[in-house]
């Protein structure tokens, strides 16, 4: 779920403008140790050409001019979904990652079930006002204005090793409010991952120097 999701890209998760039309503890004791690793590339590729079929283009939604990425089928299809996942625990899991940390609403779709995958926590960042207890916030810049992410405090302790997902990296607003957040209360985030980017947004450069990456690219 990135900052402007409502601008230049989005995506169901998400859009782009018309014009663009075209997305250890290696170590035993870790409990995502037991899952295999990476895939064969020729295999990873094949996967990735079956997700991006199906996510569909729909025309001026949510407003004209905008081509909006619509991930439902893919969500739908249990194999597909499957593979999502498993795609990006293949690229989580060298990281050691202790948790998953994703931002409402979107992020949750995928963030639970890549936790799980891990055998990692999982972390939710949500808009102020929505969590019970004590918080941590920060802002990420919308295409007019600006936006606001919260955290528990006590939901990252010093050290602990973070993986930030959101379903869309655009421009990195929103991954980036996220790494803020995590380094406010002294974690580490080692990897953002994403089912969909929007390369041509340039959202990695906003994350630098974290290391970004997206089963699926759309270039233009």
């Amino acid at each position: 779920m990135d900052a402007p999701r409502g601008a230049a890209a989005r995506t169901d998760a998400g859009a782009a403008p018309a014009a663009h039309a075209g997305a250890e503890h290696a170590g035993a004791e870790h409990a995502g140790a037991e899952h295999a690793g990476a895939e064969h590339p020729a295999r990873s590729e094949l996967a990735t050409r079956d997700l991006r079929a199906l996510i569909r283009d729909i025309p001026d939604f949510p407003k004209p001019g905008i081509l909006f990425k619509d991930i439902t089928p893919l969500l739908a299809d249990a194999r597909a979904l499957a593979q999502a996942v498993a795609g990006l625990a293949d690229y989580a899991r060298p990281l050691r990652v202790d948790c998953v940390l994703a931002a409402e609403a979107r992020g949750f779709l995928l963030g639970p079930a890549l936790a799980l995958a891990l055998g990692a926590g999982f972390v939710l960042a949500r808009k102020p006002g929505k969590l019970p207890y004590e918080t941590v916030s920060a802002e990420y810049l919308l295409e007019y204005g600006s936006g606001e992410l919260e955290l528990h405090s006590d939901a990252v302790r010093a050290g602990t090793r973070v993986l930030v997902h959101d379903d869309l990296l655009a421009t990195g607003g929103t991954a980036r409010a996220l790494c803020e957040l995590v380094a406010q209360l002294g974690g580490e985030v080692v990897g953002c991952g994403f089912l969909v980017e929007l390369a041509f947004l340039n959202g990695r450069e906003r994350l630098r120097p974290h290391a970004a990456h997206a089963l699926i690219s759309y270039a233009s």
